[in-house]
């Protein structure tokens, strides 16, 4: 495997030409709940990298704990006032644990994007084989808990290896979320198959946003509706995708829920605005742009070994 993994081809934005969306909308915008379960001791395996901090970590585990039993409920009802339709990035572990949030998940008819099986299971150092049980694993229990295919996937802790791509077009997955590196949907390319990166966010995520950087809620929801408005004023000319990436237990505790809602009232407020799931944007491209637009590099022997 080289260095450079060229899965997808340079593409300066000036030079694309501009995406035409349903209905004449200027952006598409996916609202992604991530839904965490984090074990709390997580056991030990030769064949990935362990879990990378110290367990049992009590602050992790209870901020996640408090999301699922509390703050997630919270969100199903502001996006029920609002009309939202949500793609959630999924511990596929949650739907064993706790059923009622897999109910509560299909009675709403949600997109289901995965994030592994646990948030302390990394990617790191698996094998071909590990990885892919892992994946025909998380689609199995998304299947079975909500009847649905995971749409995409976003590696647990942001965790991946050189064949997560690969293995993900083998197993049918629309679309791989881990790239960060645009606003605008790209072909990745793979051994077999087909796969594209979806516009996610490592900027408008509140694990980023109310964790590491220390934002006050107030001000993540004005980061939110500030990169909709630039996104939408350039969508007259060039339309993109944003992702709107969220963890309960952060978002809508008592303190910030309504900073939130917020953000959502005035993105939704604005005509031409496609709100859908990452699953709909992803068919979307497929039917309409993946290999005419900026096909993917072809891989030569080397880098698909």
């Amino acid at each position: 495997m080289l260095s450079d993994p060229k899965h997808y081809s340079y593409s300066a934005l000036p030079d694309r030409q501009p995406l035409k969306m349903p209905g004449d909308a200027r952006i598409a915008v996916f609202i992604v709940p991530n839904v965490e379960y984090l074990e709390f001791l997580p056991p030990g395996n030769p064949f990935r990298n362990p879990y990378g901090r110290p367990a049992p970590d009590i602050q992790a585990y209870q901020a996640r704990d408090y999301g699922n039993r509390v703050a997630l409920w919270r969100l199903f009802e502001m996006f029920d006032d609002l009309g939202i339709r949500a793609t959630a990035s999924m511990n596929a572990a949650v739907f064993e644990h706790f059923p009622d949030i897999a109910e509560a998940m299909t009675k709403r008819d949600w997109d289901y994007q995965s994030h592994g099986l646990y948030n302390t299971r990394f990617s790191f150092g698996m094998d071909e084989a590990m990885e892919r049980e892992q994946i025909a694993t998380v689609i199995e229990l998304v299947k079975k808990h909500t009847g649905k295919m995971i749409s995409g996937w976003l590696g647990p802790a942001l965790t991946t290896t050189p064949n997560t791509p690969h293995l993900l077009a083998e197993a049918g997955v629309k679309y791989w979320a881990d790239m960060f590196h645009d606003d605008e949907p790209t072909d990745i390319a793979v051994r077999a198959g087909r796969l594209i990166s979806l516009p996610y966010s490592f900027e408008i995520n509140s694990g980023v946003a109310l964790g590491g950087q220390a934002q006050t809620g107030e001000a993540f929801g004005r980061m939110i509706s500030d990169q909709f408005d630039m996104l939408y004023e350039e969508g007259k000319v060039a339309p993109k995708v944003m992702a709107i990436c969220l963890h309960p237990f952060a978002v809508t505790a008592p303190s910030r829920a309504k900073y939130l809602r917020r953000a959502l009232e005035h993105i939704l407020g604005h005509s031409h605005v496609w709100q859908a799931t990452a699953g709909e944007i992803a068919d979307w491209y497929y039917a309409n742009y993946h290999g005419k637009r900026v096909p993917a590099p072809a891989l030569d022997r080397e880098q698909a070994a």
